[in-house]
């Protein structure tokens, strides 16, 4: 029988594809000769698609001498990116590896915190001077992109000073007579950003503006660099996966999950179990205070987990909902009131959904197996009333949580569905148990 193991037979990589389809299977040992059996124009396009902790992990096992060209091969962006990857140890070793230019330039990105958009910008981009003819600067530009600029869809019109003063393309100076100035053709309607602003508030307009690159200046409109739309990419996708992992009840991992050691696995997972464990306690302790009612009406305890489930769900389904808005900047701080006034209406109406149904169940279930004993008809009321009150709250505070997480300074992602069940919980269980006293009150109980 055939293996289609890739590592069975290295010889088979023989393109970028297999090698990308492959590397995950493979051990150190393996990627290496691999890597190098490539045509040099396909290692080079492989090692630059390579994640930055890749790319950082691979260079490092490179002997010494082969390690120049490759981390010359990234723009400096990319290089920050691997060198904030290593280890601090090798750090300026790597470094030490670029021309004195590109140096400076990686150190002075260096100085940004990797959130914002100076820690994400390439400082290389392409630029004209607006006096300049269109036949001028597309000499200028054709100078310029052999030499060190990393994107030319967007060309970017700057003053002595470096301020910006707009932004063209290149169709634009295609398509504009010989002798135009760049002034009467450039787009002065700008886009951008500024060197300290938060990645994920320039994530959003890269999706609201559909652009490739967003310039970023400084506060006295001076061009520091350009952001461009494969970092951003880069950026979604790690806030994507830090939100989902705090939603899960954890902190955030701080490198793949199979990179992650174990100790510090069980250290971002430890404190919101044991946090969430010690509320659940106040639910046994709501169920403690209740104790002679479940004695006296057993049948009530059949209907704990649904209560408090239905409760805990709701409340999830409000909170991933809020925090998913808050993220596309669809929802503001300002908007907690008409969200909540919102949620309060879908809460009722689902609570009332599920109360019909609950009590249907109920009927139907005695009716063939005669469970829950002649007062069955209150008990199914006590489980309906209980769904409305308990959904509605869950509703309520799983949409209020977020908001209050981000005025207290947290990440909203940390209103995690565990969290908004815990706290759901022990309300549902008082809402349940006050129901059936009103309901049940000379009969049962």
């Amino acid at each position: 029988m055939t293996s289609t193991d890739p590592r069975d037979d290295l010889t088979a990589i023989a393109t970028a594809a297999d090698l990308r389809d492959a590397w995950p299977l493979l051990s150190a040992e393996e990627r290496h000769p691999a890597f190098d059996q490539l045509p040099r124009t396909e290692r080079e396009d492989f090692f630059i698609s390579l994640s930055a902790r890749e790319q950082a992990r691979m260079l490092l096992e490179f002997p010494p001498h082969r390690r120049r060209v490759w981390m010359r091969l990234l723009a400096p962006d990319d290089a920050v990116d691997l060198i904030q990857e290593a280890p601090p140890e090798d750090r300026e070793g790597l470094l030490e590896l670029l021309d004195d230019f590109t140096r400076k330039e990686i150190r002075a990105l260096l100085a940004y915190a990797e959130d914002e958009a100076g820690g994400l910008m390439n400082p290389r981009y392409a630029r004209v001077r607006a006096d300049m003819t269109a036949d001028e600067a597309i000499s200028y530009l054709r100078r310029q992109t052999r030499e060190h600029a990393e994107t030319v869809q967007y060309v970017y019109v700057t003053a002595p000073d470096r301020r910006l003063m707009g932004v063209l393309s290149f169709r634009d100076l295609f398509a504009a007579l010989p002798g135009t100035p760049v002034r009467d053709i450039m787009n002065t309607d700008l886009v951008t950003v500024g060197e300290t602003d938060d990645q994920e508030s320039v994530s959003r307009l890269f999706a609201e503006y559909n652009l490739a690159a967003i310039p970023v200046v400084d506060g006295e409109g001076r061009m520091k660099g350009i952001v461009t739309l494969d970092d951003i990419v880069d950026v979604v996708q790690e806030e994507a996966t830090e939100d989902i992992q705090k939603y899960g009840g954890m902190e955030a991992l701080d490198a793949p999950y199979l990179d992650t050691g174990f100790f510090s696995m069980i250290k971002k997972r430890a404190g919101w179990l044991a946090a969430l464990f010690v509320g659940e306690t106040f639910t046994a302790s709501a169920m403690g205070r209740f104790e002679e009612e479940i004695a006296r009406a057993v049948v009530l305890a059949l209907f704990i987990p649904l209560i408090i489930s239905s409760g805990g769900n709701s409340g999830s389904q409000a909170s991933t909902l809020v925090v998913r808005a808050m993220a596309l900047g669809e929802i503001r701080l300002r908007d907690w009131f008409r969200v909540v006034r919102r949620e309060i209406a879908s809460g009722l109406t689902l609570g009332m959904i599920l109360a019909v149904v609950g009590f249907v169940l109920i009927v139907i279930w005695q009716n063939l197996f005669q469970t829950y004993g002649e007062h069955y008809l209150l008990v199914a009321l006590v489980v309906a009333v209980s769904l409305v009150g308990v959904v509605m709250f869950g509703t309520v505070i799983g949409s209020l949580l977020p908001f209050v997480m981000r005025r207290m300074g947290f990440d909203p992602a940390s209103a995690s569905a565990p969290l908004v069940a815990t706290l759901v919980d022990v309300t549902g269980l008082v809402i349940y148990f006050t129901a059936a006293a009103v309901i049940l009150g000379g009969t049962l109980l």
